[in-house]
């Protein structure tokens, strides 16, 4: 079997490089060359641990071993990936001390690197004085002051460079090109942007299609704001606004230059649409602009828009010009704030507006408590969640709701059904999305009677079993392993969407059923629903359980050349465990490096307990490196490992891993399972 091996770093065996961990490495490396403590640095950075490869530096440092200009070139790289992290700045600031120290800097290509760090992270300034500092630079250094500039939408700036750099003899080269072009094209330059054409048609750079590209975009923007701007100027402000709106269906870029050509025509711009639409950027710039009414209607438009695409940042600086421009927020711009605490990053700004609705008095406002409530759940703080449930003076059906579906996600269907009934006896009706979240919580603990009761509840009301709460229902019964329910219920439904479908599919591969879940695909198909990437990835989970290696590469293709439905992970990580399970590791290594996602500890868990089946302890010992560095505390590692030496013998290894099992707290032997048990009448 021919396979790809990873290969080890700089030589050292693998029972070193299985065995690091940081508070060792100065007792694996001090006696090593330089070579081999890049070797480390460049092991971390490749698996994107970029914060241990500083710890790994100051580690180099104590052990008095002198890095060279690769070891610096590493670092910055390194640095490139804590740029949205706490403590880059002072990072960088110290990688630029110790290259100036060591004399580092006089090599251009270290010098230019720290240059494009720092005009990459925003700190242009840096990256100017940088650049002036260079004894020598070449182009690449210029390439990378204009590029910096024109990211930073520095574009005059952008401009200037280019100019200075022709000045000094220096030719453009395409990355030249396609850094100076966009800043032309959000300033409207057009005279500029057609002269850098034909000087790019001169010296024959007009053929790479990257250039080709950078043009094409910024004609496409100079024809858009050309014809808003004419409109406008003619009188038809009606078309000037069509045009407008037609720029942004087409995803095209909106410059300053669009939003002048718009108020000069006097076009009447409904930015809170924008800001509901995405384009919040472009609201902003609206909001912006003298002839918009400035309130707290439009900035929370703006807010809420930021706090929903994830940009918290952004949404707090506009709460903070809420403050500024002396209006207070109301329950609603709360509440768009906590819409966008989505993660325990968050949880410090979920805390502080939590404490300012006491302050100021919102604490008692429905909308707020019920905000606050969904915060908390996506924080994961469920007794805080009910805490504020309880302190409602009156509970509509959402907070209900809302806290059904809080604990039923938490597999905690007891309180669920405690809730539950408290709402009936508080003289609330359940509807369909408080049946969805108790059947859910069913699904989740495969809760076959409780799941049977609320289907008799359905039936007692009269609710409509359409596909928002068959599809729940589908889902509960496959789970629970009755699939014959799963189907009554399934022909009960008039018009299925592809969520029921989807479903179906699923549950006949969760029952075993593989064949009835292919066909059920089939027929889907047949009555021209449109499969999605949950319909293909229900389908390769159930090739991979049924080990139908060649249907497998039959519906991935499918999926990705007919559909044109982009693999994610999850696709990729079937398929990994489905060229594993049948013994194509070779299949499975070509695969992973083909494949168009990162891999994750998951993907190389999964090859490796086929290295275990199959008995390959070379490969295993390749992934549990890699595994090591993007996971240290996995202990599916050690089990793995341990199980591996095992079955060929190697007891001493055994040993081994054991020992460092426990010593990053793994015991190989915590779990806990749950069974539902009948009690006999």
């Amino acid at each position: 079997m021919n396979l790809v091996y990873l290969k080890p770093c700089a030589n050292l065996p693998y029972r070193y490089i299985s065995r690091l961990h940081l508070s060792s490495n100065t007792q694996l490396l001090q006696h090593s060359h330089i070579s081999h403590w890049n070797s480390f640095l460049k092991s971390y950075l490749e698996s994107k641990n970029s914060q241990w490869g500083f710890v790994l530096f100051r580690q180099m440092l104590q052990s008095n071993v002198k890095p060279n200009d690769l070891t610096f070139s590493l670092l910055i790289k390194a640095c490139s990936f804590l740029s949205h992290s706490f403590d880059v700045d002072q990072e960088v600031n110290q990688i630029h001390t110790h290259i100036v120290k060591c004399g580092f800097n006089r090599f251009v290509y270290v010098g230019t690197a720290l240059l494009d760090l720092y005009a990459k992270t925003g700190w242009v300034f840096r990256a100017e004085q940088m650049f002036e500092d260079m004894p020598h630079r070449d182009l690449i250094a210029w390439n990378s002051l204009i590029s910096g500039y024109s990211y930073n939408v520095y574009d005059l700036s952008a401009f200037r460079v280019l100019v200075e750099m022709l000045k000094e003899g220096l030719s453009p080269c395409p990355v030249t090109m396609i850094s100076v072009i966009p800043s032309c094209a959000r300033m409207g330059f057009i005279f500029q942007g057609k002269s850098i054409h034909g000087f790019g048609i001169k010296i024959a750079l007009d053929v790479d299609s990257r250039v080709k590209n950078a043009l094409t975009s910024m004609y496409a923007k100079f024809s858009w704001n050309t014809m808003i701007s004419a409109y406008g100027q003619n009188g038809y402000f009606d078309e000037a606004l069509l045009v407008f709106k037609r720029m942004c269906e087409e995803n095209v870029g909106v410059n300053a230059v669009t939003i002048v050509s718009l108020l000069s025509a006097d076009a009447p711009l409904d930015f809170c649409m924008y800001a509901r639409s995405g384009n919040t950027k472009l609201a902003q710039l609206l909001y912006e602009s003298k002839s918009c009414q400035k309130n707290l209607v439009s900035l929370t438009a703006i807010i809420s828009s930021y706090a929903e695409q994830g940009d918290m940042p952004s949404a707090l600086e506009c709460l903070a010009q809420i403050e500024h421009e002396n209006m207070k927020p109301d329950a609603v711009t709360i509440v768009s704030i906590l819409h966008g605490c989505t993660s325990f990053i968050h949880m410090d700004v979920g805390t502080a507006f939590h404490g300012y609705t006491i302050k100021s008095g919102l604490a008692s406002d429905k909308l707020v408590v019920n905000g606050l409530i969904s915060m908390y759940d996506k924080l994961n703080d469920i007794d805080a969640a009910y805490s504020l449930f309880l302190s409602l003076d009156e509970r509509p059906v959402i907070s209900w709701n809302t806290m059904i579906s809080i604990y039923s996600k938490a597999g905690k269907l007891n309180d669920a059904m405690r809730l539950f009934c408290q709402m009936k006896m508080f003289g609330y009706s359940p509807d369909r999305i408080t049946i969805t979240s108790m059947l859910a919580g069913c699904s989740e603990l495969n809760s076959l009677q409780i799941g049977r009761s609320f289907h008799c509840f359905i039936l007692r009301n009269n609710l409509e079993i359409e596909d928002f709460l068959g599809t729940a229902l589908l889902d509960m019964y496959a789970k629970c392993g009755s699939i014959k329910n799963a189907e009554r219920v399934f022909k009960a439904i008039k018009n299925p969407c592809l969520a029921t479908w989807n479903t179906m599919i699923s549950g006949y591969g969760i029952c075993g059923l593989e064949h009835e879940s292919l066909i059920h695909y089939s027929e889907m198909i047949k009555f021209g629903v449109k499969p999605d990437d949950i319909t293909f990835l229900g389908l390769l989970s159930v090739c991979n359980h049924s080990g139908l290696v060649d249907e497998g590469r039959k519906y991935f293709k499918i999926m990705t050349e007919d559909f044109g439905v982009v693999p994610g992970a999850q696709h990729c990580a079937c398929m990994i465990d489905l060229f594993s399970r049948a013994g194509l590791l070779d299949e499975a290594v070509k695969f992973i490096e083909k494949m168009n996602v990162e891999p994750d500890s998951v993907m190389w868990l999964t090859l490796l307990g086929a290295c275990y089946i199959h008995k390959e302890v070379r490969l295993g010992e390749c992934l549990a490196k890699k595994i090591f560095l993007l996971d240290q505390r996995n202990g599916g590692l050690y089990v793995l490992m341990s199980n591996l030496y095992a079955s060929t013998g190697r007891w001493n290894d055994v040993a081994r891993v054991r020992e460092m099992m426990r010593e990053v707290g793994e015991d190989g032997f915590s779990g806990t399972s749950f069974i539902e048990a009948t009690c006999p009448s």
